[in-house]
């Protein structure tokens, strides 16, 4: 038989007990067809990535499975039929893991030891003015003030300006 790892989302309406109570309504229908359940984890209720069917949280629930392909195939097709089930997803694996999921773990053991780069008080920055001081002053040292370009006098706009000074006076 083969293994498969088998991850359904239930809506948030219903309760703890009647997410347990799924669980033993489809392990029913995979012992019915030759299969078994190992190991189940009931992730409890999370928000969701995204809606699903107007919900934003659901309960999830993950199980390892144990069964021939028609016996998933008859699990999937009554959680197509399931109006408490949002989503599922069923995946083959050739081992399952007797450890607990990535989801069941605390934070700080998923990532575990953060020895990338050395704890303490920060070296003094070296990128600064070297007279020390604020950016502002370095930048001001850096670029003297640009005067701003006088443009081309046209002959037109001369004449114009000429004939404005005439007309005031």
């Amino acid at each position: 038989m083969a293994l498969y790892e088998h991850v359904f989302l239930a809506r948030q309406d219903i309760s703890g007990q009647q997410a347990e109570a799924l669980v033993e309504q489809f392990k029913e229908i995979l012992a019915a067809a030759g299969g078994s359940v190992g190991k189940v984890e009931n992730w409890g209720v999370r928000t969701a990535a995204y809606r699903i069917k107007k919900n934003r949280k659901a309960h999830y629930v993950l199980m390892n499975i144990d069964a021939p392909a028609p016996a998933v195939a008859e699990m999937e097709r009554q959680m197509r039929l399931h109006d408490d089930i949002l989503r599922y997803l069923t995946i083959r694996v050739e081992a399952h893991d007797d450890e607990p999921s990535a989801m069941m773990q605390k934070r700080d053991d998923r990532r575990g030891p953060r020895d990338d780069r050395p704890r303490g008080p920060r070296p003094p920055r070296s990128d600064g003015p070297a007279g020390g001081g604020t950016k502002d002053e370095a930048k001001a040292e850096a670029k003297p003030e640009a005067k701003p370009a006088e443009k081309p006098a046209d002959d037109a706009g001369e004449a114009k300006a000429e004939a404005t000074k005439d007309a005031e006076k």
